[in-house]
């Protein structure tokens, strides 16, 4: 993002205990005088979001409209959303890994619409921990927080989950290669990464090849060369440019263009 100095935002890195859990967490907070609205990019992880100062605001691609008054769930992030922090609000969103979120909550979401955690456990101890949060003004005291607070929480992970996180020959398919390798049938792998993860091998394999032609974008735009679609297209494994700009549109709800235009305006929740 940009702005920094105004908008005071990074990344907070975890420790090495936790890196199957989660990714990272990232600290945003707004100190100028006025809204300040970004957009995020898909990541498909479950993030959850604890909203300190002046609430925080949420618009889906359908222009649904939610407010973040202390704390909520959003995942797998599979579309582009706009966030708005409103003047001297901030967050801090922890990005959960792979299963991370059904081992912690017992179940995977299937949208990206925002829930209360504590919907999801049947206990009122998120928003006790969002009281004690709010205590604490470094943003790293607040991680080492929650970190502390996740530990009894966290199941064991899978170990179907163990081998499709592993799987790393691009040559074969993982559904297949597993099913084999444990005597299951496809069917139930395939049933066990939605449940799991929330989302399928084939959405996950398509939003990789977006992320790539997105990646690629931006190398252009940073070593300021002029972006071939052509090149992109084959590249990345598209048939043609016209499901390139499909994938844009489904992802971003804006064309290929267009976000060379506003990639000033949006942030990559991979990148931040």
């Amino acid at each position: 993002m940009k702005n920094a100095e105004e908008n005071n935002n990074y990344r907070i890195a975890v420790p090495s205990a936790f890196e199957t859990v989660f990714s990272h967490f990232y600290f945003a907070e707004n100190k100028t005088a006025f809204p300040i609205t970004k957009t995020l990019l898909p990541s498909f992880q479950t993030i959850l979001v604890f909203n300190f100062g002046r609430k925080s605001s949420l618009q889906s691609q359908q222009n649904t409209f939610l407010e973040v008054e202390k704390c909520m769930v959003l995942g797998p992030i599979k579309q582009a959303f706009n966030y708005t922090l409103e003047p001297n609000s901030e967050i801090l969103v922890a990005n959960f890994k792979e299963d991370a979120f059904y081992r912690f909550f017992g179940n995977a979401l299937f949208d990206s619409l925002p829930i209360d955690p504590d919907d999801l456990i049947d206990e009122n101890c998120f928003a006790l921990l969002w009281e004690e949060l709010q205590k604490l003004s470094d943003p790293k005291q607040r991680v080492d927080y929650i970190l502390d607070f996740c530990k009894p929480y966290l199941r064991e992970q899978k170990q179907i989950t163990k081998l499709l996180t592993d799987f790393q020959n691009q040559n074969l398919s993982p559904i297949k290669a597993i099913a084999s390798q444990i005597n299951q049938t496809q069917r139930n792998i395939q049933l066990n990464q939605k449940k799991l993860f929330g989302y399928t091998i084939k959405e996950a394999n398509r939003y990789e090849r977006f992320l790539k032609a997105v990646n690629q974008i931006q190398e252009n735009i940073l070593k300021d060369s002029k972006t071939d679609w052509l090149t992109i297209v084959d590249q990345c494994g598209y048939y043609d440019q016209s499901q390139l700009i499909h994938d844009f549109k489904y992802y971003m709800n804006i064309s290929p263009r267009k976000f060379l235009k506003f990639q000033n305006d949006i942030c990559s929740s991979r990148s931040e």
